[in-house]
């Protein structure tokens, strides 16, 4: 099973990019970064002093992300998957039973983390989704606002910090690897990434 990486700033089409792709290539196998948030008392006690937390990789549970994208690989039947509730700030978990056909074509590893969880990256599709800050920043305003509980002030403060941090980071995972780079809602580069993926299949 090939596996695509998608990453990019907050807001810049990620989960859009992610569920397109996913749809067109018959539902494959989705794992979304940001589903693996700590909820344990040290991050919640950490959170009240470090208000950008949840753009850092010590917030998440690598281990656990490494483990489900291992049970894919190893074509378990019921993999352990998990979804982040960000007004509760839990870390809910589940087994999902999956069916192993030709269906599921890839397997999309989709978050602002998704480059940095020490996988072999010369054998994923890698794909960095670019947008310009401002659209990024009216996205990310509406999707806080609606499913995460937050407030304006909280939002910009999050989100400026959260496009620094990514930005710190990504240069390395750029320079050592092949990377698509895709504005997700340009039809012409949207165009050709599919051509590509076709061809990978």
């Amino acid at each position: 099973m090939k596996t695509i990486v998608i990453t990019g700033p907050s807001g810049s089409g990620k989960s859009f990019l992610t569920n397109t792709l996913s749809k067109l290539f018959n539902n494959s196998i989705v794992i979304r970064t940001d589903s693996y948030y700590k909820d344990n008392l040290f991050i919640r006690f950490i959170s009240i002093f470090l208000y950008d937390i949840y753009d850092r990789p010590f917030s998440i549970k690598k281990n656990e992300i490494k483990k489900t994208i291992k049970s894919i690989y190893n074509k378990d039947s019921i993999i352990s998957f998990y979804k982040y509730d960000f007004k509760r700030k839990n870390s809910l978990h589940s087994k999902i039973s999956i069916n192993y056909n030709e269906s599921n074509q890839f397997l999309i590893l989709e978050g602002i983390f998704a480059h940095r969880l020490d996988l072999n990256y010369q054998e994923t599709i890698n794909i960095v989704c670019e947008e310009q800050k401002e659209l990024c920043l009216k996205r990310r305003l509406k999707r806080d606002l609606q499913e995460r509980g937050r407030d304006r002030r909280e939002v910009y403060k999050k989100f400026n910090k959260s496009w620094d941090l990514f930005n710190e980071n990504i240069q390395s995972y750029l320079n050592n690897y092949k990377v698509i780079s895709i504005n997700p809602l340009y039809m012409i580069s949207y165009n050709k990434l599919f051509l590509k993926l076709q061809k990978k299949k």
